[in-house]
């Protein structure tokens, strides 16, 4: 049995799962992907909202007899895979294959961690630090909630306690990270979840990962991937257009006030825990962690993120950065004469010399085709360096050993072509393809562009936008998203649409993620205003949501130092910064933003793009082109007549198992 038979009207999914639709373009992307697999090649792969391409990747796989790897752009994708659609799929395949999911160690409870936090006291010291949510319990509380749960979990994934949001301050004291992790000296290392779950990964025929994850170990040799790749026969990637970002953080580096802070309350820990008797050991760390603090300050009062070289000429800067590298040094030369004494104190020591190293690269000139940046925020900051660009690096990493590469997604082609995406990746070898979404975009879809608006730049724009929104809202009776570009406009809308609408109004930032997209479900009638991560990644079917209203373009801030350093040096190499760069990046942004509109196929809605610059400018064109064949109207009466006709011709929603 081939791809195509498996996933045909006549196959084992239509006979097994309930709901399953035979769809042309999921059997013809399936059987395309079983010919890669077997030849080992490389392909780039868009499929279109609704065609399944989850199946359509997951049934070649698993029919390939192959070991193959899955990355995903978020945890949640992650686990509805290994959780949802590979036992799906496999059952309905009757293969015998086994299946593993591997997580970053941030979601597995340390051992270790744990028995220190107990013994530390911190919670006790200052009820003040519970998690919000919990009820206004004890941290004390939480603490011993995580104890219960750790003496009867057999995998130490912290999903598993739903009832503590992952935003709890409870999880960073009881997970360790790549910086803190003993290893093979820890008490814990032979009952260590990470660990049980990477032999779980080492042996899997299909392995379910993140893309974070992914270049975390690729990058740092760290998670557990410089066993596991060189045994994969395949890799796909989905949400691929995330991959370039992500790539571009984890082959460069980073020194952050949080970790310097976190190594001075480690090194005072463990200091009274294994006892040194170095002396000055933890005033040191004290003098350290005032200094992080003064640099932080230096920077100035407003969050801000800039090019490093906006700082160094400051006095100030780099007179508490100067503070900040002698305090490190001082620690760090302490620290190696107390290692001998415990593993804890050993930890605090590479741990302190890593800092240390990265913090003299960045005060002694950083390395040809870098970028040096800063970033801070109330009362943190980041200093980073990343790769000019991370093609050459990632393109090595994909030779070291012959596997067939997948990278899908919905949004990868500008105007239909992948140019943008390969050179980010250094795949110009790669085939291509492209599997339109089956939606019939003509008859469930309307693109409304408001008539009047001003340019973008106008100091008046976002509330001129709202105006022009608000009738929209009210024909649609909410059942909308008001998706913006910034922080500020979202703040403004915010502050303008109460005592405007007559309609629940969620706000981002005012609870969880999670619990916004929930309750705006719930609700049936609100009205949502997101920015950032509520354009990709949110799945709403059904009338809920009938309506998505973007503000601008998502173009990236010009002031952005990584644009910036990245613009002249594709001026200097002969090609255009904005239709080679910044223009792919916010077409594909867009098209994650409109994906949002149709999910099913019973699914019918108003797209309202405010951008003038749609109209008024050249590359306009090229945004509407990538976009789903929607038709278009400038009158707002074409907008009331469409939600009329949808009230009356409502009919139930149809949902399809085939992912």
């Amino acid at each position: 049995m081939n791809s195509r038979e498996a996933l045909g009207p006549a196959g084992p999914l239509a006979e097994q799962v309930e709901g399953f639709t035979p769809r042309d373009g999921q059997q013809d992307m399936a059987a395309h992907l079983e010919q890669v697999l077997a030849d080992q090649s490389i392909l780039i792969a868009e499929s279109g909202t609704g065609t399944g391409k989850t199946f359509a990747y997951l049934v070649p796989a698993l029919l390939s007899g192959r070991k193959v790897l899955i990355s995903t752009g978020t945890r949640n994708l992650q686990d509805q895979l290994f959780h949802r659609d590979l036992p799906m799929v496999r059952t309905a395949l009757a293969l015998p294959v086994s299946v593993a999911l591997l997580k970053g160690r941030a979601n597995y409870l340390c051992l270790h961690r744990m028995d220190r936090a107990e013994l530390e006291g911190r919670f006790s010291r200052n009820p003040k630090s519970a998690s919000p949510g919990t009820g206004g319990l004890h941290s004390n509380s939480l603490l011993q909630r995580v104890r219960e749960w750790a003496a009867a979990t057999r995998s130490g994934d912290i999903s598993e306690l739903t009832d503590l949001p992952e935003d709890s301050l409870v999880w960073p004291l009881v997970t360790s990270t790549t910086d803190n992790c003993l290893g093979s000296s820890c008490e814990h290392y032979d009952d260590c979840f990470v660990n049980k779950a990477r032999r779980d990964a080492l042996g899997a025929d299909v392995l379910v990962v993140n893309h974070h994850l992914f270049f975390a170990d690729l990058a740092l040799r760290e998670e557990g991937f410089g066993q596991l790749l060189p045994g994969v026969e395949a890799v796909i990637f989905d949400e691929a257009h995330q991959l370039p970002e992500i790539a571009s953080n984890f082959f460069g580096l980073s020194l952050s006030s949080h970790q310097l802070m976190s190594l001075c309350r480690d090194t005072v820990t463990e200091e009274l825990k294994e006892n040194s008797a170095v002396a000055g050991l933890q005033t040191a760390a004290a003098k350290l962690e005032k200094s992080v603090a003064d640099l932080r300050l230096a920077f100035g009062v407003e969050p801000q993120r800039a090019a490093w070289a906006a700082v160094t000429g400051r006095r100030g800067v780099q007179s508490a950065l100067n503070a900040t590298r002698q305090c490190l040094t001082e620690l760090t030369n302490l620290l190696d004469q107390a290692a001998a004494r415990g593993t804890g104190l050993a930890g605090c020591f590479r741990r302190a010399s890593s800092y240390l190293d990265r913090l003299l690269l960045l005060c002694d000139g950083p390395p040809p085709d870098t970028i040096p940046w800063f970033e801070t925020g109330a009362r943190s900051f980041l200093l980073r360096l990343t790769p000019m660009d991370v093609a050459t690096p990632f393109r090595a990493s994909m030779a070291d050993h012959p596997r067939a590469w997948v990278f899908t997604s919905a949004t990868l082609a500008v105007d239909g072509n992948f140019d943008h995406f390969r050179v980010q990746l250094g795949l110009e070898e790669a085939q291509t393809r492209v599997w339109e979404s089956p939606f019939n975009y003509a008859q469930q879809t309307l693109l409304y562009l408001p008539p009047d608006l001003p340019e973008p730049a106008a100091p008046d724009y976002t509330e001129r936008m709202l105006e022009a929104a608000l009738p929209v809202v009210v024909a649609s009776r909410g059942r909308a998203f008001l998706l913006f570009t910034s922080h500020r406009a979202l703040k403004f809308a915010a502050d303008w649409l109460p005592g405007r609408l007559d309609y629940p109004l969620l706000v981002q930032g005012t609870a969880p993620r999670a619990e916004l997209l929930e309750r705006f479900r719930q609700l049936g009638n609100a009205v949502l205003l997101g920015t950032g991560s509520f354009w990709e990644g949110v799945d709403v079917r059904g009338e809920a949501l009938s309506c998505v209203i973007i503000d601008k373009l998502p173009f990236a801030s010009p002031d952005d130092p990584v644009l910036q350093a990245r613009a002249t040096a594709m001026q200097e190499a002969g090609r255009s910064p904005f239709m080679d760069y910044q223009l792919p990046n916010a077409v594909i942004a867009l098209k994650q933003g409109v994906g949002r509109l149709i999910r099913d196929v019973q699914d019918r809605g108003v797209l309202v793009l405010c951008d003038t610059r749609l109209r008024s400018k050249g590359y306009g064109k090229i945004f509407l082109s990538s976009l789903p064949p929607m038709p278009r109207t400038r009158a707002l009466g074409d907008v009331q007549k469409f939600f009329s006709l949808v009230i009356e011709e409502t009919t139930p929603v149809v949902r399809h198992a085939n992912p």
